[in-house]
């Protein structure tokens, strides 16, 4: 006799077919494929894109705010400036008001690398809008903006989210 208990298969079938973490995933992993193939000729991943266009800014940014826009804690924003460094694109500095703090900016040469990605870009959303449903990607973005600004909250089973 066994004491292990038993999930049924049709347990497993509804998760997968309602698990909205498990689509968001898939979905995440597909587009971030499609725009890595789109973008590697002008020298970038689709990380990388983001992060770059992350930094485009009137005054060089710290490293806090743009590890909150791109959801990442700064010891990873870090590891993924490092190869974008040893190419010359993004120069990390001392922040002249606060010297354990650094700020974040292009190079010039990382300007040139990201206007060669931006059409690039450009077109691969472009083709990427037109599959969807009536064309608009308006909804979707709205839902994945609603969804993204739950994190560090839990929600309750047939309630809104609470913090956790």
């Amino acid at each position: 006799m066994s004491n292990s208990i038993e999930i049924p298969f049709s347990t497993t079938l509804m998760v997968r077919d309602t698990c909205l973490c498990l689509h968001v995933q898939r979905a995440a992993r597909a587009l971030a494929r499609l725009f890595d193939d789109a973008l590697r000729p002008a020298g970038l991943t689709n990380g990388q894109f983001s992060l770059m266009m992350s930094l485009n800014r009137p005054e060089p940014p710290p490293m806090g705010p743009v590890a909150a826009l791109l959801a990442m804690d700064q010891t990873t924003l870090t590891a993924a400036l490092k190869p974008l460094q040893r190419k010359g694109w993004v120069d990390v500095m001392e922040n002249p008001k606060d010297r354990r703090r650094r700020l974040l900016s292009l190079t010039v040469e990382g300007k040139a690398a990201l206007a060669k990605a931006l059409p690039i870009w450009e077109a691969t959303h472009a083709a990427l809008d037109a599959t969807l449903p009536d064309g608009d990607a308006t909804r979707l973005r709205q839902d994945l903006q609603a969804l993204s600004g739950m994190s560090g909250e839990t929600p309750k089973p047939g309630g809104s989210p609470v913090p956790s």
